[in-house]
């Protein structure tokens, strides 16, 4: 390869100029190994947020980003069957990864999830994994494969050896303001995802108060890239779009989430709208992976994968393969501790439940310890918010809206005060 000459590259990008493979690699190569300094390539963000890019400029960032780090190799493994996987841009109460895996797994799937902890309002699905005792989120990926390879499914967070070229433009976007790239954001949720080594991948896009992308319109243009790059860059992808204007299941906070799972995998209880989003992309997954000829096979296949109970086997010897207890499903009670104080927030009138912002419904989890806004905060795995009423419900003086686990009555009054704030009762 030439030498890399950051300004130059900058120039071409500042100017409108679509760049080259070889630029982009160079980039990508250059990021990594300090020949380009942070200000150079905070500034080629910079020029990238302002003239975009050319669909194979996307493709070309997403797969140098993705080749920057180590790729998932399955060519040795004997593998029964498609590598698949499932990526969400986050949102509240979003657990549909920790059902969704063992359910694909059931129906002949190979799943090696890399998954994401959570930033700010949102909430990360590894978060969620290492509030169960002993779950290991971080191994040497070859025992990461072999793990998956026995059990059909593993989930883990990103290693700092999957695309760190991704990983330094990642903080750059957020301290330069190129954040709210779609290119940017196309070719590092791809980058990360595709160094996998996947044959199929299903995005869930959100929109509404709760999503990272809050404008239908936008959280519709990012579908499309993802799709498009995604699909050009040689992995079959399909992207849904989905409503984060309420709060996704039941309950938001890691061991509440981690109970609404098992209660989905038992059948003991599945939300209808969690139900549904999580059967869409299982749907999609299995048709585009050739395990079911169309929408209804598929449906069929996941709801035996459910009654038989062979999904809650799956997920059970995952928690345990990876370092957790054995049969979590029968002892979570004993594993997941309560908050210290518990109770219901109830409503202050009649009528009906209107409407809630669920990005303040995610700031209310953060005050209570369920979330962070640096990667080095701590997360308190027991707080958290249940059994929320559906929005439209009709509400009586004296109902309860939703449960608050907080640490202490101070906390819970606090969260109360918040959440009656962005809940409106018409």
């Amino acid at each position: 390869m030439s030498q890399i000459v950051p300004q130059a590259i900058i120039a071409k990008k500042r100017d409108g100029i679509a760049l080259s493979k070889q630029d982009i690699e160079q980039f990508a190569t250059g990021l990594v190994q300090g020949q380009f300094t942070e200000p150079q390539a905070a500034a080629l963000a910079m020029a990238i947020f302002l003239n975009g890019m050319e669909t194979s400029e996307t493709v070309n960032l997403t797969m140098a980003m993705r080749d920057s780090g180590d790729v998932l190799d399955w060519s040795g493994f004997n593998l029964p069957g498609p590598i698949v996987d499932k990526h969400s841009t986050g949102g509240v109460g979003d657990k549909v990864s920790i059902v969704l895996g063992p359910m694909l797994a059931a129906c002949g799937c190979v799943v090696p999830m890399i998954a994401g902890r959570g930033l700010g309002h949102t909430g990360g699905t590894v978060d969620k994994l290492e509030g169960i005792p002993g779950y290991c989120v971080d191994m040497p990926l070859p025992e990461f494969q072999q793990k998956v390879l026995d059990i059909g499914v593993g989930i883990i967070g990103q290693t700092a050896d999957i695309a760190p070229a991704d990983r330094k433009l990642y903080a750059l976007r957020d301290v330069s303001g190129c954040v709210e790239s779609i290119p940017l954001i196309t070719s590092s949720i791809l980058s990360k995802k595709l160094a996998e080594g996947l044959d199929v991948l299903v995005m869930d896009v959100k929109y509404g108060s709760g999503a990272f992308m809050q404008e239908k319109t936008k959280a519709q243009a990012l579908a499309d890239a993802i799709e498009s790059i995604g699909n050009s860059a040689g992995t079959k992808t399909k992207s849904l779009l989905t409503d984060m204007n309420e709060v996704l299941g039941h309950s938001a906070g890691h061991h509440l989430e981690i109970i609404e799972c098992i209660d989905y995998l038992t059948g003991d209880y599945r939300c209808p709208r969690l139900h549904k989003i999580t059967m869409d992309l299982a749907i999609e997954a299995l048709v585009m992976a050739g395990l079911a000829t169309d929408a209804t096979t598929a449906e069929q296949q996941l709801h035996q994968a459910l009654d038989s109970g062979q999904a809650l086997v799956i997920f059970n010897d995952m928690v345990a393969a990876f370092g957790g207890p054995a049969d979590l499903s029968d002892t979570y009670k004993k594993h997941l501790p309560q908050a210290s104080f518990v109770k219901p927030l109830l409503s202050p009138k009649a009528g009906t439940f209107q409407s809630i912002n669920v990005y303040e419904v995610g700031m209310t989890l953060l005050e209570l310890g369920a979330g962070r806004l640096s990667l080095q905060d701590k997360i308190d795995h027991r707080v958290g918010l249940s059994d929320f009423i559906a929005l439209h419900s009709k509400v009586e003086e004296g109902q309860a809206l939703v449960t608050i686990h907080a640490a202490s009555e101070a906390a819970w009054q606090k969260a109360r005060a918040r959440l009656l704030k962005n809940m409106s009762i018409s």
